[in-house]
């Protein structure tokens, strides 16, 4: 008979099969979850840890980012190797900003097998739930995590690093908060080192998909945003505060805003062009990035209108942001 796991919102089955386990989540009535099934390799103690840190909604879409291999590994495999070759990588020492529950750090530890990697997180539980990760797959003696003391700075001691992931954090954090984190890790990489930031919505995108799921709202101004977000996202609360949507990542970014941050005080960075995987610029790695998710056809109408608006314009308008960022000085 499968296990069932409790949880006040869910009953969650987990049959063992083969080495393997399936696991079915069953919410109670209006809660919504991205994936209730999946089948995964963890023990059921590692899923237990899971379910402990994440909740039974985001139970399969956690393991999923681990072990699915078009979800994170997809994404970065285009997101960075379009930038540096695999050896770039090996035998370097690799942060990785905002490392949640570990699942990113398990997938580049997979990547870049030769690789030291830091994971850095803010919140205890789940930089516990990542090194229960690390333990799982055998890795803890090159992937290591910690904790910051705050948003606005590192671990004490922490050292230098040759290359900086920056993947789906620069979005949720605040305008004050991007001024100081950005110079902070910069002053942490070597120089010649890249910083891959990936993941993070453009900021003037017509449709925000990341935390409201509504068209042109980019474009209003702050209160009217807000308002429009109240009345019409299913995904926003009616108490919800301007603070608190600037902390899920409606703003999102731009290369910009990015490149003026870093670009002053004496800091130089230099906006890499990706050239490898036979990527030709910005537009070719975001088609490459996601035509394996929804509909091809679509994605390839999409891609010819990218294009064409940017033949028109020179503005690149595409959903999200992955650039990469070598330090001059």
């Amino acid at each position: 008979m499968s296990p069932i796991l409790t949880h006040t919102d869910a009953s969650i089955h987990v049959e063992a099969s083969d080495g393997k386990r399936a696991i079915s989540v069953e919410l109670e009535a209006g809660l919504f979850t991205p994936s209730r099934e999946w089948v995964t390799d963890y023990s059921l103690e590692l899923i237990e840890h899971v379910l402990r840190v994440k909740g039974p909604a985001s139970l399969c879409d956690e393991i999923k980012r681990d072990e699915y291999p078009l979800y994170i590994q997809h994404s970065f495999r285009w997101d960075i190797l379009s930038y540096a070759a695999e050896g770039d990588l090996a035998g370097r020492r690799l942060l990785d900003f905002g490392s949640g529950c570990g699942a990113s750090s398990m997938v580049l530890s997979r990547m870049f097998p030769e690789t030291r990697i830091a994971g850095v997180e803010l919140v205890p539980e789940f930089a516990e739930l990542a090194r229960h990760r690390a333990e799982f797959y055998g890795v803890e003696d090159r992937v290591s995590f910690s904790l910051s003391p705050d948003v606005n700075k590192l671990p004490p001691d922490i050292g230098e690093f040759d290359h900086i992931i920056f993947s789906a954090v620069y979005e949720h954090l605040l305008p004050d908060e991007r001024k100081a984190i950005l110079p902070l890790l910069w002053a942490h990489l070597k120089p010649g080192g890249i910083m891959f930031l990936d993941q993070t919505p453009y900021r003037w995108y017509p449709f925000e998909r990341h935390t409201t799921g509504l068209p042109l709202i980019n474009y209003l101004p702050d209160r009217a945003t807000l308002w429009f977000s109240r009345r019409f996202s299913k995904r926003v609360s009616i108490d919800a505060t301007w603070p608190d949507l600037l902390r899920k990542g409606i703003r999102g970014g731009t290369t910009r805003d990015i490149m003026a941050i870093l670009n002053r005080d004496g800091r130089e960075a230099d906006l890499l062009e990706p050239s490898q995987l036979g990527v030709r610029d910005h537009i070719d790695l975001w088609y490459q990035r996601s035509s394996p998710i929804g509909k091809p056809k679509t994605k390839k109408l999409l891609m010819l209108g990218v294009r064409a608006v940017k033949a028109v314009t020179g503005i690149t308008m595409i959903p999200s942001l992955a650039i990469a960022l070598r330090k001059v000085r």
